[in-house]
C-alpha cells in the first residue's frame, strides 16, 4: 500500500489492510526493532531539520535522475522544517539498500522560526500518483528575492525537481480576490502556519492547502489552487476577520479531508468568543466539490463559548471521513477529537445549514437542551453536559474552563480500523491528566472506541479499551497495519515533550506498539533508537516496515 498523504488516504482514516509481515507475534518477538536509518537532514545555518511532516511512501517509482535513473524502486519522501524534501529507497531492491538517498532538493531558504527551529514545511506533502511522473506537493514559508511568503510548489517526484509554472506565491492580495467568506486579512507569513497536511480532489485537479497561525495572531484560511493551471482560484477565511488575531484557525496536522464525491471538510479553532457573521470557530465546515469554495454544511461544538474563552481549539483533530453505511440510518459518519480530549462523531448528512454563523451560545443551565446534531448515546448521561448526552470524554478530566497550553489532552487525529465481525471502530491517542494539578501526564494515553448501532436510532460512541500503562507527553495520530481484519497493530509516535518545550533541546522521540485488540503492548523503542523529532506527526507502515520521520528517516522491521 502507498502513504500519498496523511493518515494515507483522502478520508484520513489511517489503515493499512495489506500488511501481511507485521503480525502481533512478529512485533513482540526479539527480531523486530531499527533495522536502517538514513543520513541526519541537513542543517540550515547550524539549526536542524526536523520533521514535523510525516513521511509519505510509493510502492514502485522510476527514478528520472541521478546514479539510480531508471530503475523502479519504492520510495519513502520526507519534508523538512529547513524547507528540504528527500527521496528515499524504502526497501533494500535491485541491489539498492534501504535508506539510500535517491534524490535531495531545496525548495528555497526557510524563513523565521518556531520551537527553536526554522520554519519550512510543516504540514505533511501530498502525491498524485495518477500522473507520470508523479507529482509531489509541497507548501513552504521561503524568502527569496521576492521577499518572505508561503509557496506551494509542485515536484516530479522521480527526480525532485520544481515543476515549470510554480511555486504558487500566496498572498493577501491573491487570497482576498477569490475569497468566499470575507473581506479577511491573510496575515504577514510569520503569523501564519501552515501545519495542516495538503490534500487533493478525486481527479487531482484540486489542491487543497489549510492554515492557522502562530500565538493567536491570525485567522484560518482554506485556499484552492488549480493544479494544471498552477494558480490559486479559490479561498475560505475562517472568519470576515481585518484583525490579526485568532479566528478559525485550520492547523490540526491532519489538515483536509476529502470525500470521494470531492466534497471537502475541515476542523476549526477557536474564535473570539460569542456570535459573530459568518464566524466559523470550533466547527466542522463542508464544501462542495469543486470550485468556487462553496460552503454547504457545518457542525459547531455544543459549548463553542467555553472552547474559545480557554483557547480549548476542537482542532486539535483532524477528521476521519467513514466509509458508507449502506441502508443504515445514518450512511455518512465523521469523526473527530479536539484538545478537550474528547470524541465526536457527527451525522455527515445532518449538518446545519444555517450558513450564516455559528449557533447561539450554551452555557447548560438545568432543563438546557443542546443544540447540538452530534451523535451520542441517549441512554448515557454526561455530568459535564448539563445532564443529558453529550461528548465522550475520551481522556479527563474533563474541563471547558482550563485547558490552556500545557493542559490540553488531544492534538492528534483518530484511526479507523473495521473487526472482523464488521465492528467499526475509532482509535484515539492523548494524555490524561492528574486530577489535582491537571498538568502531570497518566495512563490511560490511548483508547479503542467502538461505533454501536442499535437495531433502530443513530449509532454512539463507546468506550471499548483502554491501554492503562503507556505514559504519553504529547502523542501523534494513531495509524494501523492489519493483514484484512486479522493482526491488526496501532502505532503510535510520542516526541517525549509537551507543546511548548524547544525542539532543539529535544529528547528523542518513542515508537510504540500495541495490539489493537488486546490492547498489549508489544513493542517499544529504545532511546538510542530514534532522534528528536517535530510534533502531531505519525509513523507509516508498508511492506514490513515501520517508517519514521524525526531528524532522519528511520526504518524498523524484523531481522533477516
Amino acid at each position: 500500500m502507498s502513504w500519498t498523504t496523511f493518515h494515507g488516504d483522502r478520508a484520513r482514516r489511517g489503515w493499512n489492510a495489506n500488511e501481511t509481515v507485521l503480525t502481533p507475534d512478529a512485533v513482540a518477538g526479539n527480531s523486530f526493532g531499527l533495522q536502517w536509518e538514513s543520513a541526519p537532514f541537513d542543517a540550515y545555518e547550524g539549526v536542524p531539520g526536523r520533521m514535523y511532516a510525516s513521511p509519505l511512501y510509493l510502492e514502485g517509482l522510476t527514478i528520472g535522475a541521478g546514479p539510480f535513473a531508471g530503475r523502479m524502486l519504492p520510495v519513502v519522501f520526507a519534508a523538512t522544517s529547513n524547507s528540504d524534501v528527500y527521496a528515499y529507497s524504502a526497501l533494500s531492491s535491485s541491489g539498492v539498500p534501504a535508506g539510500t538517498l535517491l534524490w535531495h532538493t531545496q525548495v528555497g531558504t526557510p524563513a523565521g522560526g518556531v520551537d527553536d527551529l526554522r520554519i519550512g514545511i510543516l504540514g505533511t506533502p501530498v502525491l498524485d500518483p495518477a500522473l507520470t511522473p508523479p507529482r509531489l506537493y509541497v507548501a513552504a514559508d521561503t524568502v527569496d528575492t521576492g521577499g518572505r511568503a508561503w509557496r506551494v510548489f509542485a515536484l516530479d517526484a522521480s527526480t525532485g525537481s520544481i515543476l515549470p509554472g510554480w511555486p504558487v506565491v500566496l498572498s493577501n492580495d491573491v487570497l482576498g480576490s477569490v475569497n468566499q467568506n470575507g473581506p479577511a486579512l491573510f496575515a504577514p507569513p510569520g503569523a501564519v502556519s501552515q501545519r495542516g497536511g495538503l490534500n487533493l480532489s478525486p481527479d487531482g485537479s484540486l489542491l487543497y492547502v489549510p492554515f492557522g497561525g502562530y500565538y493567536d495572531g491570525a485567522a484560518g484560511w482554506l485556499v484552492a489552487i488549480d493544479t494544471r493551471q498552477a494558480q490559486v482560484v479559490s479561498a475560505f477565511s475562517g472568519a470576515p476577520e481585518p484583525n490579526p488575531r485568532a479566528n478559525a484557525g485550520m492547523w490540526a496536522s491532519a489538515g483536509v479531508s476529502v470525500a470521494d464525491d470531492g466534497s471537502v471538510y475541515i476542523v476549526t479553532g477557536n474564535s473570539p468568543s460569542g456570535v459573530l457573521p459568518h464566524t466559523w470557530g470550533e466547527s466542522v465546515l463542508r464544501w462542495a466539490p469543486g470550485t468556487p469554495l462553496r460552503l454547504v454544511g457545518a457542525y459547531t461544538a455544543w459549548n463553542h463559548c467555553q472552547l474559545d474563552a480557554a483557547d480549548i481549539d476542537l482542532c486539535g483533530s483532524g477528521l476521519v471521513l467513514l466509509p458508507e453505511r449502506s441502508g443504515a440510518a445514518v450512511s455518512h459518519l465523521l469523526a473527530t477529537g479536539g484538545k478537550q480530549g474528547n470524541a465526536y462523531l457527527i451525522d455527515a448528512d445532518g449538518m446545519s445549514t444555517q450558513l450564516d454563523g455559528r449557533p447561539a451560545c450554551n452555557w447548560l443551565g438545568p432543563g438546557d437542551e443542546p443544540p447540538d446534531t452530534s451523535l451520542w448515546d441517549s441512554a448515557t448521561p454526561r455530568t459535564y453536559y448539563g445532564g443529558t448526552p453529550g461528548p465522550l470524554n475520551v481522556f479527563g478530566p474533563y474541563s471547558d474552563t482550563d485547558d490552556r497550553g500545557l493542559q490540553a489532552k488531544a492534538r492528534s487525529t483518530p484511526a479507523w480500523f473495521r473487526g472482523a465481525d464488521g465492528t467499526d471502530y475509532l482509535l484515539y491517542t492523548g494524555t490524561t491528566r492528574d486530577a489535582a494539578t491537571n498538568l502531570v501526564p497518566q495512563p490511560p494515553g490511548f483508547a479503542r472506541l467502538r461505533i454501536v448501532t442499535p437495531p433502530s436510532g443513530k449509532p454512539f460512541l463507546q468506550v471499548d479499551a483502554l491501554e492503562n500503562t503507556l505514559v504519553f507527553q504529547n502523542p501523534g495520530s494513531p495509524v494501523v497495519s492489519s493483514d484484512g481484519t486479522q493482526n491488526a497493530i496501532a502505532w503510535i509516535v510520542d516526541p517525549n515533550v509537551n507543546r511548548s518545550a524547544s525542539l532543539l533541546t529535544a529528547p528523542p522521540a518513542s515508537l510504540y506498539a500495541v495490539d489493537l485488540m488486546s490492547m498489549r503492548v508489544l513493542y517499544t523503542s529504545r532511546p538510542a533508537d530514534l532522534h528528536p523529532g517535530g510534533k502531531y506527526f505519525h509513523a507509516i507502515v508498508a511492506r514490513g516496515t515501520v517508517f519514521v520521520g524525526t531528524d532522519r528517516v528511520s526504518g524498523f522491521g524484523l531481522a533477516h
